[in-house]
């Protein structure tokens, strides 16, 4: 089963975002990510529904960020992303009626939802600032040539 980057790569988005005084066009954010601009326009689309960035049309338009990073928490990207699944392992259901699955189903649930918890709590404190603040400080570590991902 492939990953869900979704939520790694709009955090990625929303940062270049940040560091850059114009809007950026979905077909700048595809280039970087290696995408099509459509993907971009419906992945954008939960991110500008919940008010972190709005969109323009036209010449000079494209992606802004409506709020600081300071504001956006990795949870809440992940919720306007409709909540991708978290764990690519789950329930079995061939044999619902066997009491070894339902006592395997079981278990599983319960540590899944234990370890969803989590996570959540933890994408809930962490800010993009704080992602951003990582980045310069390597930045800076290194000469400015060392950056790589630029768009």
């Amino acid at each position: 089963m492939r990953n869900d980057s979704r939520l790694s790569r709009m955090l990625h988005v929303l940062i270049h975002m940040d560091r850059h005084q114009d809007a950026a066009t979905s077909e700048m954010i595809a280039k970087m990510l290696n995408t099509n601009p459509v993907v971009v326009r419906r992945t954008m689309a939960g991110l500008r529904q919940q008010g972190y960035v709005r969109s323009e049309k036209g010449h000079g338009g494209g992606w802004t960020l409506v709020r600081p990073l300071s504001e956006i928490t990795l949870l809440d990207v992940y919720n306007a992303l409709g909540e991708p699944h978290v764990f690519a392992i789950g329930p079995a259901d061939d044999q619902p009626k066997c009491l070894v699955e339902q006592a395997v189903n079981n278990a599983l649930a319960d540590a899944m939802k234990e370890a969803e918890a989590l996570l959540l709590r933890r994408l809930g404190s962490v800010t993009l600032e704080e992602i951003a603040a990582e980045f310069e400080a390597k930045l800076t570590a290194r000469s400015a040539t060392a950056y790589s991902c630029a768009s």
